[in-house]
């Protein structure tokens, strides 16, 4: 089949009139912001079905039938999800660039089937059950309408086990419900629910699909916050909460707000900014920060004013900076969080706090101030200790260059000592050549046999380094793998560091200022890289290059082979068995569409012109 890009798929929503779409089978009227009709999924006679023009989503406050302009036609007209991205392309005059892809079932839509299966349960939960009382309460007392709350999707996990019994009826198989992270496995063999007792906030993919839940206990116990394991669809340090609504909003305003939670991203929701995002749950990764560097080149940061919530911000700060973004800090009165802030003065309150938000070396030094830190020569060495690494961190030649004068001013410390101080932080000079300690254990044989598997890991670390110095060769190349190529195909550490640095500042590939922000071990890599030809020579770098994309796309789909190769040499019945069996033949039908012959086909299609 052809695959859409993501974000043709961002274009085509963002682009789509819901209300126009809607309307041509369902009467609407305007109420306010929102439109107002009666419900065609229930069959209602009171407007009690509201369309969204802002978020671009439906919803029935009475069946509590929800979605996009995509869910509305696959539910009203029965298409598929590719169709109806192509029927809503079609009215708004998009062409959609297909690409080619795997042939047969997409192998993750169980997965997505069966959280989506979840999500519509754990949502009727919360709005008619008599034991999601306590949620409902809980949201009341936290000021959050159980409308809104209805409308952003938010479910109720009950403490029994009846989510089981209610998948199984609904044919979802126990495996898919353990491998989609809804179930967890006991000792005994058995599976329970994972939430239990929780308010749900469903974490969404960028095309709008449930992937994964964040669980807030309600009642004692710990822990109080449970995400969704990693899995083949959620990605707990590549995905952030909200982004799927926010992106529209967050390019419009050329910023994005970043909170610590759930309920600070709700109340700034509440308050009428939209182009806010929080992460699940954890410090933000270099995964997040590369994802909003396709939205917004600049970022404000609006945690806990307590002594955690400061650290989070510089860590999260420097992670932004690391990706060429410009980051200011929003300070909030002592023990305010967002969500106390807006819930005690409203929107009011919000205005002056983002207003009045401070790049983030000037808030570092402005704290630093305060401490009396710039004081005598020994405090003036420990300041500059923490001023170096958010320096260090920007990508961005000229913040970089900002920062420098902003501190030797501050300090008096020249600026010529400053850059000797961050080059002595990083090891410079590079070391000439990536020595076999830089390369995974797996792939140090030398000229000796080794064993199939370190076989095939050799080859999969020689094909990271085919890919980069395909990319390093040519600029066309460079430009069309950060389109294609995901950054976690790279999983030596130092090739990995290499390819997120060249996302984040292509243009600067190779140039002193790119150099300057690799580490020691990821500049033997560089040097190692640009010392070797690509495989097949500089003239096929398309070979090369497909060569190599077939290796890593392989990999995942081979260790899942191998697996399963594993489990069929236990005892199993005859039904597990047979299972196993068909498992292997579609892993292995898959890799033969990845063949070398298909892979360069159809790269090739795509032409050598269209890659420079």
């Amino acid at each position: 089949m052809s695959l859409i890009p993501d974000e043709t798929v961002e274009q085509v929503r963002d682009s789509a009139d819901i209300v126009g779409l809607i309307g041509e089978s369902v009467e609407l009227k305007r109420t306010g912001s929102d439109y107002r009709g009666a419900c065609p999924f229930h069959g209602g006679t009171h407007r009690n079905f509201s369309v969204i023009p802002k978020k671009g989503r439906y919803y029935c406050f009475v069946c509590h039938e929800s979605g996009d302009v995509f869910t509305w036609l696959m539910k009203r007209t029965g298409m598929d999800y590719p169709t109806a991205i192509r029927e809503v392309a079609r009215r708004t005059g998009i062409v959609i660039p297909e690409r080619p892809g795997r042939t047969g079932p997409d192998p993750l839509e169980p997965l997505f089937g069966a959280v989506a299966a979840a999500h519509d349960w754990f949502t009727r939960r919360l709005l008619e059950s008599a034991d999601a009382t306590v949620a409902r309460q809980y949201l009341e007392g936290r000021d959050i309408p159980l409308e809104t709350a209805a409308i952003h999707g938010l479910g109720f996990a009950p403490p029994d086990k009846s989510f089981l019994a209610a998948m199984r009826e609904l044919g979802v198989k126990d495996p898919v419900l353990l491998e989609a992270g809804l179930t967890a496995a006991r000792d005994d063999g058995t599976v329970s629910p994972r939430f239990r007792a929780r308010l749900l906030f469903p974490i969404h993919d960028l095309r709008g699909r449930v992937a994964g839940f964040g669980g807030r206990l309600l009642g004692p116990g710990e822990p109080k916050y449970l995400n969704s394991p990693e899995s083949a669809i959620f990605h707990k340090g590549k995905q952030l909460y909200n982004l799927h609504q926010a992106k529209g909003a967050i390019r419009k305003e050329e910023t994005v707000i970043l909170v610590e939670g759930y309920f600070d991203v709700f109340r700034l929701l509440l308050a009428g900014v939209d182009h806010v995002v929080a992460p699940l749950g954890t410090a933000l990764t270099a995964d997040q920060a590369a994802l909003l560097k396709r939205y917004a080149p600049s970022a404000t940061l609006l945690y806990d004013s307590d002594q955690a919530g400061l650290r989070a911000t510089f860590r999260a700060g420097d992670e932004l900076l690391r990706h060429g973004i410009r980051v200011r800090v929003a300070s909030l009165p002592p023990g305010e969080d967002p969500d106390t802030l807006v819930r005690a003065g409203g929107s009011a309150a919000l205005e002056p706090v983002l207003r009045d938000a401070l790049d983030l070396l000037e808030r570092k030094i402005q704290l630093l101030e305060r401490r009396g830190w710039f004081e005598g020569v020994e405090h003036q060495r420990e300041a500059l200790d923490r001023l170096l690494p958010t320096i260090r961190a920007a990508a961005d030649p000229i913040t970089r260059d900002l920062y420098l004068k902003a501190v030797s001013d501050r300090t008096e410390v020249s600026r010529e000592a400053l850059v000797q101080q961050l080059a002595a932080r990083t090891g410079r000079p590079p070391v000439p050549a990536m020595d076999a300690s830089s390369r995974p254990a797996a792939a140090r044989h030398g000229g000796q046999a080794t064993p199939r598997p370190a076989r095939r890991r050799q080859a999969e670390f020689s094909a990271e380094g085919d890919l980069l110095r395909v990319v390093i060769k040519d600029r066309g190349w460079l430009a069309r793998a950060l389109e294609e190529v995901p950054p976690h195909w790279f999983e030596t550490p130092a090739l990995r560091e290499v390819y997120d640095a060249l996302g984040r500042s292509p243009e600067n590939a190779g140039s002193p200022v790119f150099l300057e922000q690799l580490s020691p071990e990821a500049l033997k890599a560089w040097a190692w890289l640009d010392s070797v030809e690509p495989k097949y020579g500089t003239p096929d770098l398309d070979l090369t290059y497909a060569a190599a994309c077939r290796t890593l796309e392989a990999r995942p789909l081979r260790r899942q082979l191998d697996a399963l190769v594993k489990r069929r040499q236990e005892k199993l019945g005859p039904d597990e068995f047979d299972t196993v069996i068909r498992e292997e033949q579609r892993l292995k039908q898959e890799l033969a569409s990845l063949s070398p012959e298909e892979l360069l086909k159809r790269h090739m299609r795509r032409g050598r012109l269209d890659a420079r």
